[in-house]
């Protein structure tokens, strides 16, 4: 129970309690105590005008008279006259002296937690102020064993009263407590609970019904936490199914191309100028399918091909690249610029790279063409002594907000209307395979930037690729 929200409350609050209860418990004992005095004092002055108008009274009646008051005697001064109306023996000298008339609080608590704690039975004096304007002042002497004695069954009481305040306090809290916090908080626990057990059903997504400002706000973020994971889960499982579709859909595709791959060595031995200058890029389009056919079976058993790292011509791949965007775009007024030094080379799988630079320019031709403006896409390459870089641009309409949240990611950053997103995130993947990295460096109303960055030395690659 001790390690229980509610049990620890129970236990703070009574302590909480106690703390309060003796904070009050040493102003108490303390006034208690000059009330003591106060009192001695007024049974004293009344005692004294009693013999005073009797003048003379018996010495049995005199000793009652003290001991009704608990003094040993009394001084009443009036008119400059001080006079000692009531006495009797005092067992011990005067140990200490009390002026009642106008002490601080900090003398009266001090004074009274000193007197708890002396157990020796002393007598003290005691001066205060007449009441009713009685004279000018009145001492009394007294022993200090009942006033200790009465301070500790006073301060007993208290002690006990603030005991029993405390319990009910700390029952009522830790009842409420259980009703407002702790059952609400194991309700949450629980709906967390049967949720995690089946986090696909949207019925065991949590309702928020606490009454608790705090506790219904986090019932509120679970529960859109618990609907963005449910939604997360459902698509999760409908790409596997997807991924399973494509899987299947590119093994057959990949039979088919590779029919077709057959038929394009007989076209190669045509005698006519048009076919045999189209059958090469025949022949390299099938090629390249029926691979993207392998690597996206690939992608879906997470395995994509390590590259093979050559010495690769940068601008002969892009020349490829252009060569076969130039027969897509038709008569569309679309300009292909490329900026790549001379004699400039790569080291690179060349497949995986004319993948990745053929993704981007095909995305850029896609989006400029949409436009239905002219446009243009350029490729430009630096490099310098650890590294080199080459900045696929285009002057479009730039990337959506939606595609750039989640660029890379397969099936999910598509950047035309229909496609799959499975294009940049494979990209994405061949480059890392390099070593390098594709970037998005700018997208906007004016155009959009995509940078690869490849390594120039082997010792930067994984020894899978060296």
């Amino acid at each position: 129970m001790l390690n229980t929200l509610s049990g620890r409350f129970l236990i703070l609050t009574t302590v909480f309690v106690l703390i309060a209860e003796l904070l009050i418990f040493v102003p108490s004992v303390a006034r208690y105590r000059e009330d003591y005095f106060l009192q001695r004092l007024e049974r004293a002055q009344i005692a004294s005008l009693a013999l005073l108008a009797e003048d003379m009274i018996a010495p049995e009646l005199e000793q009652e008279l003290l001991e009704n008051a608990g003094i040993y005697n009394v001084v009443l001064r009036r008119d400059e006259v001080r006079q000692l109306i009531l006495s009797s023996p005092i067992p011990t000298p005067i140990e200490k002296t009390f002026d009642m008339r106008d002490p601080s609080a900090w003398m009266l608590i001090r004074d009274a937690m000193y007197r708890l704690v002396d157990t020796d039975d002393q007598v003290i004096r005691v001066i205060g102020n007449p009441v009713q304007d009685g004279g000018l002042l009145i001492e009394v002497t007294l022993p200090t064993e009942p006033l200790r004695m009465a301070l500790i069954d006073y301060g007993l009481r208290i002690l006990i009263l603030s005991a029993v305040i405390s319990v009910i306090t700390a029952m009522l809290l830790f009842l409420a407590v259980r009703r407002f916090l702790v059952k609400p908080i194991k309700g949450f626990v629980e709906a967390m609970q049967a949720y995690a057990e089946a986090p696909e059903d949207a019925r065991r997504i949590i309702m928020p019904d606490a009454g608790v400002v705090e506790l219904r706000e986090a019932q509120e973020a679970m529960a859109s936490m618990q609907t963005q994971l449910t939604g997360a889960l459902r698509q999760k499982e409908r790409l596997a199914q997807l991924g399973g579709a494509v899987s299947k859909i590119s093994h057959d595709l990949r039979n088919i191309l590779t029919s077709a791959q057959l038929f394009t060595d007989r076209i190669e031995s045509s005698q006519d100028p048009t076919v045999s200058r189209l059958a090469p890029k025949l022949v390299g389009s099938i090629a390249r399918a029926v691979n993207l056919c392998e690597s996206t079976l690939a992608f879906g058993r997470v395995d994509e091909p390590s590259p093979r790292l050559t010495r690769v011509s940068l601008s002969e791949i892009v020349d490829d690249v252009f060569a076969g965007e130039r027969l897509a775009i038709g008569e569309h007024p679309l300009e292909f610029t490329e900026d790549v030094p001379v004699g400039m080379m790569v080291t690179a799988d060349g497949e995986q790279l004319y993948r990745v630079i053929g993704n981007l320019i095909r995305n850029a031709r896609q989006a400029v063409v949409a436009t239905g403006r002219p446009g243009e896409i350029s490729v430009a390459a630096m490099e310098d002594d650890d590294q080199c870089k080459i900045v696929v641009e285009d002057n479009g309409p730039g990337l959506p907000k939606k595609a750039r949240e989640h660029l890379f990611e397969a099936f999910q950053g598509g950047t035309t209307r229909g496609g799959s997103g499975l294009g940049l995130a494979i990209a994405a993947e061949l480059i890392r395979g390099h070593g390098g990295r594709l970037e998005l460096e700018r997208t906007d109303e004016t155009g959009t930037r995509f940078v690869i960055t490849l390594p120039k030395s082997y010792l930067t690659l994984s020894p899978t690729f060296a």
